[in-house]
């Protein structure tokens, strides 16, 4: 169990509950645990909250969906997968969320995300509510056939708790750009409506946005610059680390470099690859985006760089670290190493990827660390971005998409940091990011009664 020793005593008996109703799903306990451990002053202030129980209620999500995924592979061999969706809240708009296809997911990783998606939806200032959805499917090695059959089954299940005013999903671990179109592709077939606003994420040619898959890690970049300006100080010259080498990991590298910063690593499931000059963001993206290869692969082209099989990128000295892959894959000894080797900044632009621990020592240590439902809210701003053009059968330009979302970063930094300074904790984007979410949807939920 997370340890509860931070959270006000009004909380303690919530999070017990939730822990007790929702057994052995320990990252959404870890989620539930972080963002109650700062809502202590603001139930003193609003007491209307604990009454309503607006807290019990936010942490129980609206619906819950699981079901059955057969498929074909392409030897005739027939598999069986498990699907889920899970439609948290819907206070301030409709659940916006993504789909992962990983073979980890299971009930407890697929809530702690929606449970995420709530609060960093609202620090965006679109109307979209949260939601998160996906399967125990694993794509490495299969083929486009073998993707399509299992995307239209996942769908054609899924399509009916799904609409523009509805649920609005879009791509994450797993579920890129190719897997939204087959979804897409069998949603229209199933309900023969060309109904663009319910998948974001998708191509251009049919109703995508410009800067969607840019926009996770643009965002992140743009948020931790803001947290280093705050403190007389920019990603300019800065040597950075960035874990990953998926499409939050790539988008971020090159953005940092547009920003004059140096990333000298990235890695993936596999290992690290370590290049002190500086990295080849066009070898990255074409081993990674164009032929689907590991990152070993990196140390062929260059001889000056460094692969190490299973290695841990953090032990690697940086000023700024991105940890840009999975949850909780910075821990107490990582923070420590990263903080002692002169690490000033954290920009989370994956999902909750610092264990406690880890938060713990880079907030005694008080270097920006800036946590994910803010850091890497880029990509949901943007998908709601994409919602909105394709309302008004709209498509914008790359500069004008990007200046919005450069905007909208700004705009979520200067809400944690002034919502920190307002609760006596000024620089705790932790706290600064859960209290501005959380106020939002739990103001909307009292406004619309008991339900």
């Amino acid at each position: 169990m997370v340890s509860m020793a931070k959270v006000d005593e009004k909380l303690h008996g919530i999070y017990q509950d939730v822990v007790k109703r929702n057994p052995g799903e320990v990252e959404y306990h870890q989620a539930v645990a972080e963002v109650l451990e700062t809502l202590g002053p603001v139930v003193a202030k609003n007491p209307e909250y604990l009454e309503r129980k607006i807290i019990e209620r936010i942490c129980e999500p609206e619906r819950q969906i699981i079901f059955r995924v057969p498929w074909q592979d392409d030897k005739g061999e027939v598999h069986i997968n498990r699907g889920f969706r899970v439609q948290f809240n819907s206070a301030i708009g409709p659940y916006k969320g993504g789909i992962r296809f990983h073979p980890s997911v299971y009930l407890g990783i697929i809530k702690f995300l929606g449970f995420e998606q709530i609060f960093k939806n609202s620090l965006t200032g679109m109307p979209i509510g949260g939601g998160k959805g996906g399967s125990d499917f694993d794509p490495k090695g299969r083929s486009d056939d073998e993707i399509m059959r299992f995307c239209q089954s996942f769908i054609t299940e899924l399509f009916r708790h799904l609409g523009e005013h509805t649920d609005v999903p879009a791509g994450d671990i797993g579920v890129g750009g190719r897997e939204i179109g087959y979804m897409f592709g069998q949603y229209k077939r199933l309900t023969n409506r060309w109904e663009a606003g319910v998948l974001t994420g998708k191509g251009l040619k049919w109703g995508g946005s410009l800067v969607r898959p840019e926009a996770t890690g643009y965002g992140a970049t743009y948020f931790v610059n803001e947290a280093l300006k705050v403190r007389n100080d920019s990603l300019e010259g800065k040597t950075c680390l960035v874990s990953g080498s998926g499409n939050v990991a790539i988008y971020t590298i090159e953005k940092i470099q547009q920003l004059g910063g140096k990333c000298v690593a990235c890695s993936d499931s596999n290992g690290v690859i370590y290049h002190e000059n500086g990295l080849d963001l066009a070898l990255i993206k074409q081993l990674k985006e164009v032929e689907r290869r590991r990152i070993a692969d990196y140390a062929s082209y260059h001889k000056d760089a460094r692969y190490t099989a299973n290695g841990n990128i953090w032990e690697i000295p940086c000023q700024v670290a991105m940890p840009s892959a999975t949850q909780n894959e910075i821990n107490g000894k990582d923070a420590a190493i990263l903080v002692k080797n002169g690490c000033i900044a954290v920009g989370e632009g994956a999902n909750m990827p610092t264990n406690p621990d880890g938060i713990k020592v880079f907030q005694d240590a008080k270097i920006a660390y800036c946590p994910g439902k803010a850091c890497n809210a880029g990509g949901v701003a943007t998908s709601a971005l994409e919602m909105q053009q394709n309302a008004q059968r709209d498509s914008w330009t790359f500069e004008e998409t990007e200046k919005k979302l450069e905007k909208i970063m700004v705009g979520i930094h200067k809400l944690c940091y002034k919502t920190a300074e307002e609760y006596g904790q000024a620089g705790n984007y932790v706290l600064g990011a859960n209290i501005a979410g959380f106020i939002k949807v739990a103001d909307a939920m009292v406004a619309h009664g008991l339900i």
